[in-house]
C-alpha cells in the first residue's frame, strides 16, 4: 500500500542513498562516511500468538531480520505501540519485556519509542544499523548460475492462523514460535565473514509476500529468472495440514493475487505445496542467492536448504518444478 503511493509522489535526490523504497529491498542504506552507511528499517504488527511475552520476542525478531538481510548489524531501536485505553497494564509490560529480551540479545540498544492509544494491540520497533557501503548485502546482485539457499522452514503464517482458530496443535505452536523467535543474527554474521569469503551476490529475508513474493522482488532487482525445486522447500511441522484443512491467512490470497502472474509451475507440484510457497512468512529465514561452488560450504554452515537456482532472465521469471 506504502509503495503503491510513494511511487506517485516527486523522488527526492539524494546521492547518499544506497537503497531506497525504489529498490524494493529489505531496508533503506544511507552513505555517512566512505567506510560507514546506516541501516533502517521499520516493522510493527497486531499479536499472532496468545502469549504476550512471546509476541513481544516475535516482533522485535521480526523487525531485526530486515537489518540482517542487507548484511548490516543493528544498534539502536525505537519502540512503536499502539495499546488499548481499558486494557491491563501487566499485557503491554509483558510484550515489551519480550522485545528487550531480543533485542539485548542482538546488542541492540532502545533509546527510546512512541505510543498511542488504539483499540488493537499493535506492536514493534524502527530499527538502525551500520553496514560498510562496500558490503551491503542486496536483493539487486543474484547472477546466473548462482544456487538459492533458505535458511528456515515455511508455514508461521498458516500455522498462526490455525492459533487464532484455536486449532493448532502445540508441537505445530512450539516449532512456529521457535522459528520466529530465532534472530537471522548468526545466520548474517556466517554471511558477512571476511574469514570465510562465502561468494553470495544476494540476500533478502523472506517475510511478508511470502517466498514466491520475495523470489520474485529478487529476479526483478538483479534481472534475472529463478527455478524453484517445491520438493527442497522446508516446512513447519502443521503446515501441509493447515492449508488442507483451510487455514489460509488473507496475506496468502493476496499475494498469491500479486504474484501468481510470475509463476509457472510443473503439474507435479501439489496443490497445498503451491500455496504454501504464498505464505507470508513472520520472523522468516533469509534467502541467499551464492555462487554454485561455495553453495554446499554455505549451506553447511547456514544449516540452509538449497531450494532453487538462478537462470538468465526468461519468461516465466519464476519456475516451480518438483
Amino acid at each position: 500500500m506504502l509503495d503503491a503511493v510513494l511511487g506517485k509522489l516527486a523522488r527526492q535526490q539524494d546521492p547518499n542513498v544506497l537503497v531506497g523504497f525504489d529498490k524494493a529491498d529489505d531496508a533503506g542504506v544511507y552513505l555517512l562516511t566512505p567506510d560507514l552507511a546506516l541501516v533502517q528499517t521499520v516493522d510493527f504488527f497486531t499479536p499472532i500468538v496468545d502469549d504476550p511475552y512471546t509476541f513481544g520476542q516475535i516482533a522485535a525478531t521480526n523487525s531485526l531480520s530486515d537489518i540482517y538481510a542487507m548484511g548490516g548489524r543493528p544498534l539502536s531501536a525505537l519502540t512503536m505501540v499502539c495499546f488499548p485505553e481499558k486494557a491491563e497494564i501487566a499485557i503491554l509490560e509483558a510484550i515489551l519485556a519480550g522485545g528487550l529480551s531480543k533485542m539485548v540479545e542482538a546488542g541492540c540498544t532502545i533509546i527510546g519509542g512512541h505510543s498511542i492509544r488504539d483499540e488493537e494491540i499493535k506492536f514493534g520497533y524502527a530499527v538502525t544499523g551500520t553496514v560498510h557501503p562496500q558490503r551491503v548485502l542486496a536483493n539487486a546482485g543474484a547472477r546466473p548460475g548462482d544456487r538459492l539457499l533458505l535458511s528456515k522452514a515455511l508455514g508461521t503464517g498458516v500455522i498462526s492462523t490455525a492459533i487464532k482458530k484455536e486449532k493448532a496443535d502445540p508441537e505445530w505452536v512450539q516449532a512456529a514460535v521457535q522459528s520466529m523467535t530465532t534472530l537471522n543474527r548468526q545466520a548474517a554474521e556466517t554471511l558477512t565473514d571476511e574469514a570465510s569469503a562465502f561468494a553470495v551476490h544476494g540476500l533478502t529475508d523472506v517475510t511478508g509476500f511470502g517466498l514466491i513474493g520475495h523470489a520474485r522482488e529478487l529476479a526483478l532487482a538483479s534481472h534475472v529468472s529463478l527455478v524453484l525445486h517445491a520438493s527442497r522447500v522446508p516446512l513447519l511441522p502443521g503446515a501441509r495440514e493447515c492449508v488442507r484443512a483451510g487455514w489460509v491467512p488473507g496475506g496468502l490470497r493476496a499475494n498469491r493475487e500479486f504474484a501468481g502472474c510470475a509463476v509457472e509451475w510443473q503439474d507435479e507440484v501439489a496443490e497445498e505445496l503451491r500455496t504454501l510457497l504464498f505464505d507470508p512468512q513472520t520472523a522468516g529465514g533469509l534467502l541467499v542467492s551464492v555462487a554454485a561452488h561455495d553453495a554446499a560450504r554455505l549451506g553447511r554452515a547456514l544449516g540452509a536448504s538449497e531450494v532453487g537456482e538462478v537462470i538468465p532472465s526468461t519468461h516465466p521469471l519464476i519456475r516451480v518444478e518438483y
